[in-house]
């Protein structure tokens, strides 16, 4: 049969359990930590991993615009783009930027320096490598959560370069 009530095991485990949820937890005193100058260092946190997603959306999308105007100006290269311009528009939008392909008018011309398509795929992979590049050197200081998301965006963006300068290798020039 077994003993029903508090046993020494339990008792241990309890207080082992509420004593842990307590450090976890960091129960101070709850006051407000104020940065130099009176501001809250919650608001400042606040702020500086909104002007980092912000940033990290404006990239995304510049980074989806010349994916439609590279596929606008060189049809040839339209299948190839296609799913990396996906990638970067669900990139966008995990961001917060607007996901949606703009509708109406085509997407305006590359311009006038880059007249092949070789020369355009080369060049986006350029783009994807450093912006790629940017989104790492901001894991540095981006909160854990964006920085998880910065990482795999940056690690597709890596990718993406590695499959434009491909694209460019297999495409006419």
């Amino acid at each position: 049969m077994r003993r029903m009530g508090m046993t020494r095991r339990g008792a241990l485990t309890t207080t082992g359990a509420v004593a842990l949820g307590a450090v976890l937890t960091g129960c101070g005193g709850g006051e407000a930590h104020t940065a130099p100058g009176g501001t809250d260092a919650g608001t400042a946190s606040l702020r500086a991993r909104n002007a980092l997603r912000a940033a990290a959306a404006r990239d995304s999308a510049s980074l989806l615009s010349r994916y439609e105007q590279l596929a606008a100006a060189h049809p040839v290269t339209e299948a190839g783009l296609a799913p990396m311009g996906a990638a970067v528009r669900e990139h966008l939008a995990a961001l917060g930027g607007p996901a949606k392909k703009a509708s109406g008018s085509p997407a305006p011309a590359p311009p006038a320096a880059v007249t092949g398509a070789r020369a355009a795929l080369k060049e986006l992979a350029a783009e994807e490598r450093r912006v790629a590049d940017g989104r790492a050197t901001a894991l540095l200081t981006a909160e854990p959560e964006l920085a998880r998301l910065l990482a795999s965006i940056a690690a597709a963006g890596a990718a993406h370069a590695y499959l434009l300068t491909e694209l460019a290798k297999e495409t006419p020039a």
